[in-house]
């Protein structure tokens, strides 16, 4: 059994999905994530971003390690009582994008980066409903993920909308206008 398939078991329930309902989830599959899988997606994110810029790359990476993988952590002691229900239409659209993008991934990957990618997408975006890279992720052009009164901002989410990888359809973020 997949995480995919506990998704598709949550969104038969006709009233809606549940925060309470995805969290449980969520927490299920962050505890078959050890230090040792945090530690090998590291190593391959280290070694993808060896020929990015090294003042971008160490921001980045700073970003990505602190904010991104470690998440794994907040989700598994999350004990909070998450009220409302998640839109289903979203929430299946989102699991498609996220299934399709997992397929790719789990070609180039050899850990569980697909799996997390999957869990934090989630989590940052229905959960906790907040962009998917925190605030203060930097992007190329000296840009970054912002927070102007209680809404997100990002510099690069129009321009990879279409982009088969890309999160930012999930994401709640709007674009940043310069």
């Amino acid at each position: 059994m997949s995480i995919y398939d506990d998704f598709d078991d949550i969104t038969i329930e006709e009233n809606g999905i549940s925060k309470v309902g995805l969290l449980s989830i969520l927490k299920n599959y962050s505890e078959t994530i050890s230090v040792f899988d945090l530690m090998q997606i590291t190593g391959e994110m280290m070694k993808d971003g060896q020929y990015i810029q090294k003042g971008y790359r160490e921001k980045s990476h700073e970003v990505y390690v602190r904010h991104f993988l470690m998440r794994i952590n907040d989700i598994k002691s999350d004990d909070n009582e998450y009220g409302g229900i998640i839109d289903k239409e979203d929430f299946i659209e989102s699991i498609a994008r996220l299934k399709s993008y997992n397929l790719e991934e789990s070609k180039t990957f050899k850990s569980k980066f697909p799996l997390i990618y999957t869990i934090i997408s989630l989590y940052t975006t229905y959960i906790l409903e907040e962009p998917i890279h925190p605030v203060g992720t930097p992007f190329p052009g000296s840009l970054y993920v912002e927070e102007k009164d209680g809404i997100y901002y990002c510099p690069v989410k129009d321009a990879n909308l279409e982009s088969p990888n890309a999160v930012c359809k999930i994401c709640i973020a709007k674009q940043l206008e310069f």
